[in-house]
């Protein structure tokens, strides 16, 4: 989602004014999220990011696309159209803040027609993993919450204890189950992926569902009761059939595919090499040199197969956090060659 360094939070190096601005920033998102007559009224002054059924508009730009935001009255004067109550506006989502201090709220209009909404707003539904790799670094998180919030409440309608509707808060940061006095927050879950390396070679690998060629870290799911790091030790023993003596925390990321996760990177290092594939989840997993991965760094988009039929190895994109682990590891390697010299 973020490429290189951007990964990496370094708060020293934040100079004061940008550091009164994010507080400033942080509070007046705490205050939409917690009053909800301070949210509604924000709502007119707002802008709006539009998705139908999960999937937001976008703008073809020739060589880019971009995800345009309306207006509160552009917003209004359309759903009127439809015959729609502004009341509608109220299911959308808080999902930041503009430069300008202006709220940023998404909303989904899947039960209007979507040629007509296409038309109405001079751009296309288009489904967000589709066009991920072509938005912006600013861009694809704040569709990716948006997304992940949007689906969040799809899914909540009802309290799981009694079975009665819940209700979103104004901002859309919580579900209420009135009934039950319970309340509900958007969760994520939380998943480790983590790079092996065994002296100067990691470890890569690859589902048969992957693209030809494609090969990325290991990961996993959290199980409940689970430490992070026993979590890496126990993904890394089923799946490759290594243990891991060591690892070190890198990067975290949100990922909406196929729903909201918390990415969290790590380096394992590993006592042996000789790998035990559990074929149930993995098709493949080899060793790589750092001449390997700098030529599988290379690939900018999918690259075609060779005339012989085999595809070329490549790596995740820069929108996912396993190329960044990658382009950590390979850059670690290059400095250690050089102290060598």
């Amino acid at each position: 989602m973020l490429s290189g360094s951007s990964f990496i939070y370094t708060f020293r190096t934040l100079h004061t004014r940008l550091c009164s601005s994010y507080v400033k920033h942080a509070r007046f998102l705490f205050d939409l999220k917690e009053n909800d007559d301070a949210c509604r009224q924000e709502l007119q002054y707002g802008s709006f990011y539009l998705f139908h059924n999960l999937s937001p508009l976008f703008r073809n730009l020739g060589r880019s696309f971009c995800s345009p935001a309306v207006t509160t009255s552009d917003l209004k004067k359309i759903l009127a159209g439809y015959g729609k109550d502004e009341l509608i506006i109220e299911e959308s989502v808080l999902i930041g803040s503009s430069g300008l201090g202006r709220a940023e709220f998404a909303i989904d209009l899947g039960s209007l027609d979507k040629s007509n909404l296409e038309k109405d707003f001079s751009g296309k539904f288009t489904e967000l993993r589709k066009i991920a790799m072509q938005l912006t670094e600013n861009e694809l998180p704040l569709l990716a919450k948006a997304q992940s919030l949007l689906r969040w409440h799809a899914d909540h309608q009802y309290c799981s204890r009694t079975g009665k509707p819940t209700q979103k808060n104004v901002s859309g940061s919580k579900r209420t189950c009135h009934t039950g006095g319970l309340i509900y927050y958007p969760q994520m879950s939380p998943v480790v992926i983590m790079l092996v390396s065994y002296k100067n070679r990691c470890l890569l690998a690859r589902q048969n569902s992957y693209p030809a060629g494609m090969y990325t870290a290991l990961s996993g799911f959290c199980d409940i009761g689970e430490t992070l790091e026993e979590t890496v030790r126990r993904e890394v023993a089923e799946e490759v059939g290594l243990d891991v003596e060591f690892l070190r925390y890198s990067a975290s990321q949100h990922w909406p595919f196929p729903n909201s996760s918390l990415m969290v990177a790590c380096h394992a290092t590993v006592q042996q090499e000789e790998i035990s594939l559990n074929t149930a989840e993995l098709e493949s997993a080899r060793w790589f040199t750092l001449g390997e991965l700098e030529k599988a760094l290379q690939w900018k988009q999918i690259p075609e197969k060779e005339k012989d039929g085999t595809a070329p190895i490549w790596v995740p994109p820069k929108i996912a956090i396993a190329h960044h682990l990658i382009q950590e590891w390979v850059q670690e390697q290059k400095a250690n060659l050089q102290e060598d010299q």
